[in-house]
C-alpha cells in the first residue's frame, strides 16, 4: 500500500518519521515522502489511500511559515469524507493560528508537555489498532491535548511520572509535578474516511519501539479500511 509522509518543521526534524517508518517496508508498505511543504499539493491527495500526517503548520524545519491554507485545510476535509484515510502522529496535532478547519477534523490540538521523560503507553480497549500492541514506555514529549470533537474513540492512555516539586509546579507546568495520564490514541469517523490521532512519537527511538510500530502498522491499515 502506497502512503503519503508528510514531515519535518523546526521542533520535529523529518528524519525521525522517515527512519521510523523503515521496518513498515517491509510489511506491505510503500512511502512517498514530503518534507518541503511548497512541493505538496492537494491534488496529490487522490493518489493515496492513507496520508501519515507528522507536521505542524510550518512549511519546513528552516522555513516556520504557514502551509495550512484553508484551501488545503478543505482539501483534507474533503479526502477523508470521500473515503480517505488520514493518520496524524505526534506533531500532526500542533495548531497553528488558522488551522482550525484541519484541527477539528483531527478531532484534537496540542496544550503542552512537560520535559521530555518516561512515558507509558497503555492500551484501554480491543481493537483492530490494539491487536497485538503490549503496553510500552520510551523517552517522549507527553503530549497534553484539547479535545474538539466529541465522535472520538479512545484506544490509547499515556502516563508519566512526577518531575520536580509541587511549588515549581505550580508556577510553571512544563515541570509536570503530579503523576498524569493522558490521551495516547483514538480514532473517528468523518463522512466515508477514517481518521487516527497517535500523540506519541517526538523521538526515534517511540517510532522503533516494537509496539509503536505495531500501532503504525495496524493503524496505517485500519485508516485504509483493510481491517
Amino acid at each position: 500500500m502506497r502512503v503519503l509522509l508528510i514531515c519535518d518543521d523546526f521542533y520535529h526534524p523529518g528524519d525521525v518519521p522517515a527512519n521510523g517508518i523503515i521496518p513498515l517496508k517491509s510489511k506491505g508498505f510503500e512511502f512517498d515522502i514530503i518534507y518541503d511543504a511548497n512541493e505538496f499539493s492537494p491534488e496529490m491527495l487522490k493518489n493515496y489511500p492513507v496520508v501519515l500526517l507528522s507536521k505542524c503548520d510550518e512549511v519546513s524545519q528552516t522555513d516556520k511559515s504557514s502551509w495550512k491554507t484553508q484551501a488545503v485545510q478543505q482539501a483534507f476535509v474533503n479526502y477523508v469524507e470521500n473515503g480517505g484515510g488520514l493518520l496524524a502522529v505526534h506533531t500532526a496535532i500542533v495548531a497553528g493560528e488558522n488551522t482550525q478547519i484541519l484541527d477539528s477534523l483531527i478531532g484534537c490540538k496540542f496544550a503542552y508537555h512537560p520535559n521530555a521523560c518516561p512515558v507509558t503507553v497503555q492500551p484501554v480497549k480491543p481493537h483492530p489498532i490494539n491487536a497485538g500492541v503490549n503496553r510500552f514506555c520510551e523517552t517522549d514529549e507527553h503530549y497534553r491535548v484539547e479535545v474538539l470533537n466529541v465522535n472520538i474513540d479512545i484506544l490509547l492512555a499515556s502516563y508519566s511520572p512526577p518531575q520536580g516539586d509541587s511549588e515549581k509546579y505550580e508556577a510553571d507546568p512544563y515541570n509536570n509535578s503530579p503523576a498524569w495520564v493522558g490521551l495516547a490514541g483514538y480514532v473517528r469517523k468523518q463522512g466515508n474516511g477514517r481518521v487516527c490521532v497517535l500523540t506519541p512519537g517526538h523521538n526515534l527511538e517511540v517510532w522503533l519501539n516494537e509496539n509503536f510500530q505495531r500501532l503504525l502498522e495496524n493503524s496505517l491499515n485500519w485508516c485504509a479500511g483493510k481491517i
